[in-house]
């Protein structure tokens, strides 16, 4: 693992860029596919993708059965399961709320890390700028808009699906990191190929056949399938393996400001009324957080 150049930086915004257009994909795919369809079909089309790319350049696949139990995990935790969540969740809360909940993941890597990753310490100065960028957080969401629900119980329990795919996404990353040295092309594949033979079974048991759908919806589900899932891939595998979990979790900080802006624009949502304050401190809590490893440098 290296220290993150230009090239890991450059990649990070993009994906955080990538990832939060993602939210305004699901919107647009839910006007004609139900919500685990949406998770499978975009799952499915990136591993053929992915795997058909990975093959014209002569990779193929992973060999060894280790790396698809991690390419299992992965799967699982990174798409499958997430996407569902959020895919289902966005029918109840907007689009921005979504994609706040993602600065969970930062959170939630660092514990992992600490335990399961060697090299990944929990330091005083991580802690602090990652709570700051948590607090930033906080203050986009609004503590009243914590405490109470204008939309029932079931407006709760999406939010509560949108955290528990942060969750999952939390420990995708940590699998990731910890599977063994291979081609980043080889691994996404073998992953969203794990993903795709739990995700697709699942949905076409529970929802049918997919109907024929509008030209809105399959425009949204063809960006879910190409960029936040195929080509994201390849991306965080890369990030995690050259410069480890935490570092991609940050993408998780700018994935809130991108949902929400796209939401307002695109969407009409209510832009929060502290989101300028919110972005200064996410900022601050990224610079706080990468300070030390600055300077060491």
């Amino acid at each position: 693992m290296t220290r993150p150049g230009l090239l890991q930086w450059s990649l990070l915004l993009s994906i955080g860029m990538i990832w939060g257009a993602s939210f305004l994909g699901v919107e647009m795919a839910l006007e004609s596919f139900p919500p685990i369809t949406i998770a499978a079909l975009r799952i499915g089309s990136a591993a053929v993708i992915l795997t058909g790319a990975s093959y014209a350049m002569g990779i193929g696949l992973p060999k060894d059965r280790r790396t698809w139990l991690f390419a299992f995990g992965m799967g699982l935790f990174s798409n499958a399961i997430p996407f569902t969540l959020l895919s289902w969740g966005q029918q109840h809360v907007t689009s921005g709320y979504a994609g706040i909940t993602m600065a969970v993941v930062p959170l939630l890597v660092l514990p992992l890390s600490h335990f399961l990753i060697p090299g990944m310490r929990l330091t005083p100065i991580k802690t602090l700028g990652f709570g700051i960028g948590f607090l930033g957080v906080v203050v986009l969401i609004g503590p009243a808009q914590i405490l109470q629900s204008g939309g029932g119980d079931i407006e709760n329990i999406a939010r509560i699906a949108c955290v528990i795919a942060s969750m999952c996404y939390a420990i995708g990353s940590v699998i990731t990191r910890l599977a063994p040295q291979g081609d980043a092309m080889a691994f996404s594949s073998a992953a969203l190929i794990m993903g795709s033979l739990v995700a697709l079974p699942i949905a076409f048991a529970v929802d049918g056949l997919p109907q024929v759908p509008t030209a809105t919806a399959l425009i949204g589900q063809l960006y879910l399938g190409v960029f936040p899932t195929a080509l994201a891939t390849i991306m965080l595998v890369y990030i995690i393996k050259t410069a480890g979990p935490p570092f991609l979790s940050l993408a998780n900080y700018q994935v809130p400001i991108w949902a929400v802006v796209i939401g307002m624009v695109v969407l009409d949502e209510t832009l929060p009324s502290s989101f300028i304050l919110a972005l200064g401190l996410i900022l601050l809590g990224l610079a706080v957080a990468q300070s030390k490893r600055r300077v060491r440098a």
